[in-house]
């Protein structure tokens, strides 16, 4: 009987690769499903995205959606945990990400999982084969493919990325993601989707959930100055670990 791998896509050109490259080193040895957990706060251009790399690899691609929250909303999730982020990381990739994910896993045999982990990112890796899943096959970090050559090879397949990138954004993530503590990001956030930000805004003051930090203190959204910029925006994961920046 053949095995089957799950290959979790995000909408990322990582994870795009990794399924790429899992369909073609074990799509006749094995059984291939591509999976997706949707974000409803993610931009649009993400489902066209979706929808090119599952022409380019030739599968399918599944979507895994939260009982408890079928509409997939971030917002949703806030208002009834009545919590954003803080230490411990913030609630949507719990119940979003790794809780559709494990209700995925019971209704499905699943032999292998595939993630996105880029040659640098050997650390989330490690992390996550101890704390979570042992069962994965490194697809990226054993062929060493850095996440700036994913870039490079969705671009000669003639894959245009998610056009959330092309705004400065590092990552496919939902748009005003509460990992974020980055004053850049945030103000980043405010001229490209400023109707994102006034809800986020709005939401954090209503828990009290200071999502921003400027030279080393918390502050609420709507104090933050339109013109404070902060250091360069870096990348934060969503779906594994709830990492922040």
């Amino acid at each position: 009987m053949k095995e089957t791998i799950a290959v979790w896509f995000s909408n990322g050109a990582a994870s795009a690769v990794a399924a790429k490259m899992t369909v073609e080193k074990y799509g006749r040895i094995h059984n291939i499903i591509i999976v997706n957990t949707p974000i409803k706060e993610e931009h649009h251009d993400n489902l066209r995205f979706k929808k090119d790399i599952s022409d380019w690899i030739g599968l399918p691609i599944y979507e895994a959606i939260a009982i408890d929250y079928p509409d997939s909303s971030i917002n949703s999730v806030f208002k009834k945990r009545k919590y954003m982020s803080g230490i411990s990381g913030a609630p949507c990739t719990t119940f979003l990400k790794k809780q559709a994910r494990y209700e995925f896993e019971l209704s499905h045999n699943i032999d292998w999982h595939v993630f996105g982990f880029t040659f640098d990112e050997i650390n989330r890796h490690e992390r996550f084969i101890k704390f979570e899943r042992s069962n994965v096959l490194p697809v990226l970090i054993d062929a060493k493919i850095t996440k700036s050559q994913c870039f490079e090879i969705l671009h000669k397949a003639n894959i245009r990325l998610p056009e959330i990138y092309s705004l400065g954004f590092p990552n496919a993530n939902c748009i005003g993601c509460v990992k974020s503590s980055s004053p850049a990001y945030w103000n980043l956030v405010r001229r490209n989707f400023p109707e994102v930000f006034d809800n986020r805004a709005k939401l954090s003051r209503e828990i009290g959930c200071k999502l921003v930090k400027v030279k080393g203190s918390r502050i609420y959204l709507d104090e933050l100055d339109p013109k404070t910029r902060g250091v360069k925006i870096q990348s934060w994961e969503c779906g594994l670990f709830c990492d922040t920046e």
